[in-house]
């Protein structure tokens, strides 16, 4: 693990929940972008996963099978040399006397401190003044964009960042600590940290009772620490903000279709008397297929692909509703979440809810254009059964949608976005 050893280090991950355990993969290899990574979900597979001799073992404490302390034991036995992080949310004394003769590289609580772990990582992967170059891999002779984006739909990472949270963090804290109720209100408008972060809330290691399907909810379920670990990295990934200016100009238009159907989403709960914030994360979320579709366009651009406005436009078609369907599956949303994301689109058969039904309206009325006037959106099925009337829809559309003014600032970061807004989605089609 020095500048006198060509060989990559091989780094060894034990971590029972899958988003932590995202964090640190993406931590380290932000650190040392050419580390071989093994990754595990358990002790028993981790204990296996010691034959491939790593040069550093990070590991909870909190392991199924075999914990992270008899892990250690078992590594020391072998001998005292190898490097072994160990993590846990048991920060008492007594815990941490417990690990001491085992002699841990470093003892970490949970939620972690992502600055110490990173210091950590530089200096026990890193010689003084090293620097790893990491070239984005090129594409395989004869590749083609679809079977790209195929292979890409089971495993991507989402869609790109729009706030800065950096700055989102900045903001939310203070002498007493990080307020969350701040941080809501400078991220709640970013469609990937929303659904990261409610996807944490609710992945087992959490998962007690009722679904978290909130931002708000969430990040008083994850803490401060952990939200704030969890967002600052996704900063990490690969392709987190969009650079090409095709790209970001398709990526504004979902992302301001996003919030036009939020805002409407929470004003028709509003008026009908639902769960506001609930509707409002659903219209956030349903476009977070394209937007994902997007970010993997950028990668296949990055190693070498050719892209133009056609290669976009029959991605987004093509590929928009099967990745919103995947990431939604994968990431393991509330069921009863999909279910209003899904009303977005279309209506399925049977009887409807008045969420699900202020959901599809909400979805229309986002997609008419501007100079389109109301009439055929009151005589639609959805209008007729919620009982909302013309009159009603237009005070609706006269509601300034102040949760789009946000799009200025993160186009910003991002590129100057210019030309026409490229065409709506098919309506029928969910991302």
């Amino acid at each position: 693990m020095s500048a006198a050893d060509p060989a990559p280090p091989c780094v060894l991950i034990a971590e029972g929940d899958p988003w932590v355990r995202d964090m640190l993969r993406e931590m380290l290899l932000s650190v040392r972008c050419d580390a071989r990574l093994q990754v595990c979900a358990d002790g028993s597979e981790a204990l296996t996963a010691l034959a491939s001799k790593p040069d550093l073992i990070i590991a909870a404490r909190e392991l199924t099978g075999l914990d992270g302390l008899d892990l250690l034991r078992k590594v020391r036995a072998k001998g005292p040399g190898l490097p072994f992080i160990l993590m846990s949310s048991r920060s008492d004394s007594a815990s941490v006397r417990e690990a001491l003769p085992l002699h841990p590289t470093a003892y970490l609580s949970k939620p972690l401190d992502l600055d110490n772990l990173r210091k950590r990582l530089k200096e026990l992967l890193l010689a003084v003044g090293e620097q790893i170059a990491c070239p984005v891999p090129p594409l395989q002779p004869g590749a083609s964009l679809p079977a790209f984006l195929e292979q890409r739909r089971a495993t991507a990472d989402g869609g790109p960042l729009f706030a800065d949270v950096q700055v989102a963090i900045k903001r939310a804290l203070n002498p007493q600590g990080l307020n969350l109720k701040v941080l809501e209100e400078e991220v709640r408008s970013d469609p990937q940290v929303t659904a990261v972060l409610i996807a944490a809330a609710n992945s087992a290691a959490l998962h007690r009772e009722a679904p978290v399907q909130t931002l708000l909810q969430a990040l008083n379920k994850l803490g401060s620490t952990q939200s704030m670990n969890l967002i600052l990295g996704l900063t990490l990934k690969r392709s987190a903000r969009l650079t090409d200016p095709l790209l970001a100009q398709h990526a504004a238009h979902f992302w301001n279709l996003s919030l036009h159907t939020a805002e409407y989403a929470r004003s028709l709960a509003r008026m009908l008397d639902l769960d506001e914030e609930r509707c409002y994360c659903a219209g956030l979320l349903h476009c977070l297929g394209d937007l994902a579709v997007l970010r993997c366009l950028q990668e296949w651009r990055l190693a070498g692909g050719e892209l133009d406005e056609g290669h976009v436009h029959t991605s987004l078609k093509d590929f928009g509703a099967a990745f919103g369907s995947a990431l939604r599956t994968r990431w393991r949303l509330p069921l009863s979440l999909r279910e209003l994301i899904a009303a977005i689109y279309q209506l399925g058969g049977g009887v409807y809810s008045r969420e699900i039904l202020a959901m599809n309206l909400a979805g229309q009325l986002a997609r008419l254009p501007a100079d389109q006037g109301l009439e055929k959106v009151a005589e639609n099925k959805t209008a007729r059964l919620l009982k909302v009337g013309l009159a009603q829809l237009s005070r609706l559309r006269k509601v300034d949608n102040p949760e789009v003014k946000p799009r200025e600032d993160a186009k910003a970061q991002v590129v100057e976005i210019k030309g026409e807004e490229p065409p709506a989605p098919d309506e029928a089609t969910p991302s």
